[in-house]
């Protein structure tokens, strides 16, 4: 019995000692992995390492002079990865957890939640927090000449206000249009036989890239002079009523209204199922008041349905402002930002990699920061007054 019981204490210590241990493993094997991952020619050092512990050493000494099995040697680099991430970060979960159950039960539970929460933060500190704040410190500091406000006196200019209206355009006209569209076909299709038909053709365009779809809508708006073969549907429908083709994407301020036109397309069907489901839950009992008072289907869609679930409504539009404010491909791929079509994020892409003003860049940055801060606030807002996060 004595022996039992010492044995039983053996293996608990034994276990007591393990635990940590498995929790520095862990630590030991993260920060090994980032080493390695951090190396850019970490996929043919590690193939090469693999192949002189078989013997393989001609194989590793062309691997380490870019010849030989690179392609291998990727595919070897990414389970690498998986392997050490997953593995990692299993391992030092489970022991750091296992530790902290050693401890007393009050401070197990002050101690648990920063366990999960810590590494999350921790993430969010080094790829959010830690951009925010060098690209505002970039800003006021890089060629700046000594003035910290140069650059942000620079977006001053005709030039810039000009971007900023183009952005101010797409704000206003992106965001209703792809809103007031979506809640129109989100109330028709909520009547017809076929619904779930009618919204797959609707929300399909959302499942293309913003580059793919500017790439189609090329196709489009693809002009030729007069007197040649119209390919884009646009200007041959429009030549088949006897007017002149039009350069659409070459001609302000059409062009600029031809860009949004793409993003309403896209964002359309996105606006369609959140505002649909909406629409779905309001009370059928409401709505049957409203027409025993009188009121007509138009009356009851804008006075009754649309008022309830007008929270819906600013989610959906804060979430496709936001989006519209941070457009870049469509106007990239169309146009490159000629013909006065240019926008602020499309702007700081040119700033940065063709001018290489890496200081002007960080200030159109931190204007369109400051640009989606009071769309973040109102639909924060929003959602706590829906009772979300609450």
């Amino acid at each position: 019995m004595a022996d039992a019981q010492r044995a039983r204490q053996q293996e608990s210590a034994l276990s007591r000692l393990v635990v940590p241990l498995g929790a520095i493993f862990g630590i030991l094997v993260l920060l090994a992995g980032i080493r390695v991952m951090a190396d850019p020619r970490a996929a043919q050092n590690l193939l090469a390492f693999t192949y002189e512990l078989i013997g393989n050493t001609a194989g590793a000494d062309l691997l380490r002079n870019n010849q030989g099995d690179v392609g291998l040697a990727k595919v070897v680099l990414a389970v690498f990865a998986i392997v050490v991430g997953v593995g990692g970060i299993w391992m030092l979960y489970t022991g750091v957890s296992a530790i902290v159950g050693l401890l007393r039960p009050r401070l197990q539970n002050r101690i648990i939640p920063w366990v999960f929460i810590l590494p999350a933060i921790a993430l969010l500190t080094m790829y959010l927090l830690y951009p925010l704040v060098a690209t505002m410190g970039l800003s006021v500091s890089h060629g700046t000449r000594g003035d910290p406000l140069l650059h942000y006196r620079e977006l001053l200019g005709p030039q810039f206000l000009a971007i900023f209206r183009n952005n101010l355009i797409w704000l206003v006209v992106g965001t209703a249009g792809s809103v007031g569209l979506g809640l129109l076909i989100a109330g028709l299709v909520d009547r017809i036989r076929r619904e779930a038909l009618a919204k797959t053709f609707i929300f399909l365009p959302l499942a293309i890239s913003l580059v793919g779809a500017s790439v189609i809508w090329r196709f489009v708006y693809q002009w030729r002079p007069e007197g040649q073969p119209q390919y884009g549907l646009l200007n041959a429908v429009w030549t088949s009523l006897g007017f002149e083709p039009v350069p659409w994407i070459n001609t302000p301020p059409i062009n600029t209204f031809a860009l949004i036109v793409i993003m309403i397309w896209l964002q359309t069907g996105f606006a369609m199922v959140v505002l649909s489901a909406a629409i779905k839950g309001v009370s059928t009992e409401i709505i049957e008041a409203a027409r025993l008072d009188g009121a007509s289907e138009r009356q009851i869609f804008f006075g009754v349905i649309v008022p309830i679930i007008k929270g819906s409504i600013i989610t959906v539009a804060t979430t496709i402002a936001i989006v519209v404010l941070k457009i870049f491909d469509i106007v990239y791929v169309m146009t490159g930002g000629r013909s006065d079509t240019d926008v602020v994020a499309n702007r700081m892409f040119l700033e940065m990699f063709q001018f290489f003003n890496d200081g002007r860049a960080a200030a159109l940055a931190v204007v369109l920061f400051v640009a989606v801060l009071p769309i973040m606030v109102v639909n924060v807002r929003n959602l706590n007054r829906q009772g979300v996060g609450a």
